[in-house]
């Protein structure tokens, strides 16, 4: 580990040795003006230090500079320690006196700010450089897949179109930061997704938002999953349905419409996300409503079918709707209905979560039959999740009738049969779907911080019809 002098720096720029050069200042003064070529190492904690060191490729020199160069000459003694021929630059930029430039775009975008920029349709181009594997299981749609080794080979500039506004990602923000060095030495700029697919799982946003006959409706979705939840307002005041964290947001979004939460309900025990009901309700003063029909060891009104919930002017009339638990419910308001997961656009609620699929498949099977397909034809019937593909209706929101779901090949089936092909989806569970179990049962704590890696994947709660 050695320093160089600015004239020294400029000489092998101008020479075009081959060089990553990492700036480790703060976002705000890298954007203002850094050396060309150089990407915004900004670390913000040792260990993503240690973890994007241990990304980087050791067959480049490396030249660090910080605003004095005190801290980059501590960070190349670190990477020296790691194999690298790794260096800082005498001075810092405070004795820099070559040319500088401004960067068009942040270093590090928040997935709110990326699904913001999804939401406008600006031209974005989402480089995901993780493995192949972890790609095809999970991933933002319209991502392009280019693992993070192969950016660093000669020939990648081909996999970045000129022109478009790159946004790189990866599980947890690491690989995706060690992404834009690559670029950086093709002269692209580039933004690291922060805390890269696990972050992107907890971004909450209004889906849509429906008035009709005193009552007001927004749908919230869990855009990096699909899962679904609800407000739903009378009189200035809401319940809220299957609220996922983070909890705060809900407040924001009911606030934004002039409604106080003041009932909080889930509608049955999830299994692909950690519930945000309990902390929410306790945020609002607003009472909890969970099944009766379900094993939980959380204090709240327990509620079974034929049962209601009071909000506002209005009130949600509770049915048991067994099937994909045991203590599934549907909540019923005007010409909504709130059904969990027990039936979507695009499938019904898997029987096995709880290793009792038979028992739960012939539940389900009674369920559809006997309760969904026989309210009203124009009730909407509001899900807890969505599939991937699944297309918004008209009214902008994920919702299905007894109609349509009439037309599923599933519905066709005779119980045997149905039985048969419910209870036996080959479909993966849910990533930590019995540590989930548990924790909404409330059977064990958990810290926001664990929840975007227990959530990490797709939700998996359906069989696709």
């Amino acid at each position: 580990m050695t320093g160089i002098t600015p004239e020294e720096l400029a000489g092998m720029i101008q020479d075009k040795i081959p060089l990553l050069i990492l700036d480790t200042r703060n976002e705000g003064e890298f954007v203002r003006g850094h050396i060309a070529g150089a990407a915004n190492a900004g670390f913000g904690t040792m260990q993503q230090k240690q973890v994007v060191i241990a990304k980087t490729p050791r067959t480049f020199k490396v030249v660090l500079i910080d605003h004095d160069g005190s801290e980059a000459q501590q960070s190349a003694g670190l990477m020296a320690r790691f194999g690298f021929d790794a260096h800082f630059l005498e001075g810092g930029m405070a004795g820099w006196t070559g040319s500088t430039v401004k960067s068009g775009q942040r270093s590090v975008l928040s997935g709110e700010d990326l699904w913001r920029s999804i939401s406008e349709k600006e031209d974005l181009f989402l480089l995901d450089v993780r493995e192949p594997h972890e790609f095809a299981d999970f991933r933002i749609p319209g991502a392009v897949n280019v693992p993070l080794s192969q950016l660093f080979a000669p020939g990648s500039r081909q996999s970045v179109p000129e022109g478009r506004k790159v946004i790189t990602i990866c599980s947890h923000g690491n690989r995706s930061m060690v992404a834009t060095f690559a670029l950086a030495q093709m002269g692209i700029e580039a933004s690291s997704l922060e805390g890269g697919m696990a972050r992107w799982n907890q971004v909450l946003s209004p889906t849509a938002t429906i008035r009709d006959a005193g009552l007001t409706l927004i749908q919230v979705e869990k855009v990096g999953k699909g899962c679904l939840s609800y407000i739903l307002g009378s009189g200035g005041k809401a319940v809220v349905i299957d609220p996922a964290h983070p909890a705060s947001r809900y407040t924001e979004i009911a606030a934004e419409e002039g409604l106080a939460i003041v009932a909080v309900a889930d509608t049955h025990q999830h299994a692909d996300h950690v519930s945000a009901a309990a902390q929410l309700a306790q945020m609002t003063g607003s009472r909890l409503y969970l099944s009766a029909d379900e094993d939980y060891r959380i204090d709240a009104v327990r509620i079974s079918g034929g049962g209601s919930i009071p909000f506002g002017e209005e009130r949600l009339l509770t049915v048991h709707t067994p099937g994909h638990t045991a203590g599934s419910m549907t909540y019923l308001a005007g010409s909504y209905a709130f059904c969990g997961d027990i039936l979507s656009a695009d499938g019904v609620g898997r029987p096995d979560l709880r290793d009792r699929a038979d028992e739960f498949a012939e539940r389900l099977y009674n369920t559809l039959h006997t309760e969904m397909l026989k309210l009203p034809p124009d009730t909407k019937i509001f899900p807890a999740h969505r599939g991937a593909g699944t297309e918004l209706a008209d009214d902008d929101t994920y919702h299905t009738t007894p109609e349509m779901a009439s037309r599923m090949t599933l519905m066709g089936l005779e119980r045997a049969d149905f039985v048969k092909r419910v209870a036996g989806t080959a479909e993966p569970r849910p990533a930590n779907y019995s540590m989930i179990i548990r924790i909404n049962r409330g059977s064990i704590p958990v810290s926001s911080g664990q929840i975007p890696d227990l959530e990490m994947g797709p939700n998996r709660c359906s069989v696709r019809a």
